[in-house]
């Protein structure tokens, strides 16, 4: 079949699709008289619909917000008792109009670079300053997935940041107390790297073990149970056995902050 995707028609073949004659050829290479033949050949029948779908009558955008709020006030809200790093929070309207909604954030870009938004940058920084202002850690990175995530490239990094008397550690301690969406990854991520993962209470870990290279705590671990942590993390480092933790970043404006305690890595 002839595409001309550079003469004077290039754009419409490129962008409108086939034609009849484009589609009476493709339909004949695969040995098939019409598009509803092809359907029938390659979609199984008890799948397909009978008859037409049936749909209310089309809205106008201010008729779709009047039906969609009358439906959505037959829902009952309740408080929410997920737990697992999942709470509810209460966020000012002047902070949710002036950062969360600014339009500053989604409005402004480079022409030049445009995949680049401005706005976002700007966005980021600020994240970036609030995580430095509330662990007091000296720097912070423009953010990752989610905190199960983080922990997952945490366990990664140090793995890679081993010293030369850890070279050949491959054991990734976890406090069991961690949230289970976090051991999850951490199982996930662990198996190709190679890296052997324990979970297990902190208090029977054996910091001397040589095969030990990292460790991972929760700072409020899953049950709610706040822990200084200090004394173990300098601990951990004398052994040469660095510490990446998770923290939930609303809860570190009244706890200690991870800075005063030295973990290597922090995540939340």
């Amino acid at each position: 079949m002839n595409i001309d995707s550079q003469g004077n028609h290039g754009f419409l073949h490129r962008h409108i699709g086939p034609d009849a004659a484009q589609i009476s050829e493709m339909l004949k290479t695969i040995g098939v008289s019409s598009l509803d033949e092809l359907i029938d050949q390659t979609i199984p029948d008890n799948i397909r619909l009978k008859q037409p779908l049936v749909l209310p009558e089309p809205l106008s955008e201010a008729g779709f917000i009047a039906a969609f709020s009358k439906m959505m006030a037959k829902n009952k809200i309740f408080r929410s008792y997920i737990g697992t790093g999942y709470y509810n929070t209460h966020t000012p309207a002047v902070i949710r109009r002036n950062i969360l909604e600014n339009p500053g954030w989604y409005t402004a870009y480079t022409p030049y670079q445009a995949e680049i938004s401005q706005g976002r940058l700007e966005a980021l920084i600020n994240f970036q300053t609030v995580v430095i202002d509330l662990t007091g850690l000296p720097l912070a990175n423009a953010s990752l997935l989610d905190e199960a995530t983080a922990a997952a490239e945490a366990m990664h990094m140090l793995f890679a940041a081993r010293k030369s008397e850890k070279a050949e550690a491959r054991k990734f301690f976890v406090d069991r107390n961690t949230f289970p969406q976090t051991l999850d990854v951490l199982r996930t991520r662990s198996v190709p790297a190679g890296i052997q993962l324990h979970i297990n209470d902190i208090d029977t870990l054996d910091l001397s073990d040589p095969d030990l290279y990292g460790v991972y705590l929760q700072y409020p671990d899953n049950n709610g149970a706040v822990q200084d942590h200090q004394a173990f993390i300098a601990k951990a480092h004398a052994h040469g056995v660095m510490v990446a933790m998770g923290a939930d970043l609303l809860a570190l404006t009244l706890l200690k902050s991870p800075a005063a305690m030295e973990p290597i890595v922090f995540v939340g």
